[in-house]
């Protein structure tokens, strides 16, 4: 392979994302771990090592940029990846993230450099997955925010790290059970879970080793998430956890969804996906919830909006999602939610759901009148 192979191990549980960096180094010859550490942001830098399976072979500091650590990590990590590519001998980088950080933004920031992602990894340890999912706190009140505008949680900050990785490298827990496991499969079932174990058998490398250096698409892992082509769980219903999925083409009634978003955010401990207003025919909207605390935005125009010549604008991944799925009269406006929890009352959250939507008169009655519908939305779209 030419160049620096780079991965990027990230998540919000430190111990098992130390585990997991500690694997790669032992597992790769020659390999290194760049690692910022954003906790010192508040003396004004952020504190840059570099070590490889022998201890620490540098270290130094970068000045916040904007008052924002990570802003700082940005302006300063592909420098020091150029660095350690030309320099040559480093086999592996493994770039260690703070626990806040997410890898989409890295790995796009050091694709865009110049440089090669083969990997994303987010460590988990499956105890901590659901009170990390419910843990509806700011990270500025947990002492993890990356900057002072920072606004995360640390329960959509998680969820994010977890779902946007293609390798979940998982801790052996004694404290996590059946419930546990399952839960984090759900969350994210085409994963790789690769244990955080020692290296094969006759030394070869171990598995978390070999997906470290297996390739990774950053343009593909970033239409997994756009909400309009974004690959949600399946159903499942195991060792007590259940996921629902809800689909439905009629759009919903505004007023009578902003009644129940309360209800709809506390039924699970984690609910993502699409959906439509009555009242906002050619509006996407994103639906994303975790930790009691629902984002609701919108994602650009639903492609039934656009004139023919746009699509051609549109990338094929997107194309080829709606005409998976397209409807004769609405295109692919579509209601697409799923809830992942512990517990999940599906026949009351299904109760809930339908009574949201138009009925059958208000379905009748056609676009011209769904628009005179109240804009219960437009405060919480800032409309």
């Amino acid at each position: 392979m030419s160049g620096l192979p780079v991965v990027i191990v990230g998540g919000l549980h430190a111990d098992a994302r130390r585990a997991a960096v500690e694997r790669l180094l032992a597992d790769v010859p020659g390999s290194v771990v760049l690692h910022h550490d954003l906790a010192t942001a508040a003396a004004g830098t952020v504190v840059r090592t570099v070590r490889d399976a022998g201890g620490v072979v540098a270290a130094g500091e970068t000045p916040l940029v904007n008052d924002c650590a990570c802003c700082a990590l940005r302006e300063d990590l592909v420098p020091e990846l150029v660095r350690l590519r030309d320099a040559g001998g480093t086999r592996l980088a493994v770039v260690e993230l703070w626990d806040s950080v997410e890898p989409k933004a890295m790995a796009e920031v050091i694709t865009s450099g110049g440089l090669t992602v083969t990997g994303v990894i987010t460590a988990v340890d499956p105890a901590l997955v659901l009170p990390c999912l419910g843990n509806g706190d700011d990270l500025a009140d947990a002492g993890l925010a990356a900057a002072a505008t920072d606004q995360r949680t640390v329960a959509d900050t998680f969820a994010r790290q977890l779902e946007y990785a293609p390798v979940l490298a998982v801790a052996d827990s004694p404290e996590a059970d059946d419930e546990d496991r399952e839960l984090l499969r759900q969350l994210h079932p085409t994963a790789r879970q690769v244990p955080i174990g020692p290296g094969d058998p006759a030394g070869a490398p171990s598995a978390l080793a070999r997906e470290a250096l297996a390739g990774f698409d950053v343009e593909a892992a970033a239409a997994a998430q756009h909400p309009a082509c974004a690959l949600l769980p399946a159903e499942a219903d195991a060792h007590g956890v259940s996921t629902l999925v809800w689909r439905r083409r009629r759009p919903f009634h505004p007023e009578r969804l902003y009644a129940a978003l309360e209800d709809l955010t506390c039924a699970a401990a984690r609910s993502r996906g699409r959906f439509w207003l009555a009242d906002k025919p050619d509006t996407l909207l994103h639906w994303d919830a975790a930790g009691g605390a629902l984002c609701v935005e919108g994602a650009g125009p639903w492609l039934a909006a656009l004139p023919d010549a746009a699509w051609e604008m549109v990338p094929p991944v997107r194309r080829a999602a709606a005409a998976l799925d397209w409807h004769p009269e609405h295109g692919d406006r579509c209601q697409h939610l799923v809830f992942t929890s512990p517990g999940l009352d599906r026949d009351g959250l299904l109760r809930l759901l339908e009574s949201c939507l138009l009925t059958d008169a208000e379905y009748a009655a056609g676009r011209d009148a769904w628009r005179h519908l109240p804009h219960a939305f437009d405060t919480l779209l800032e409309v």
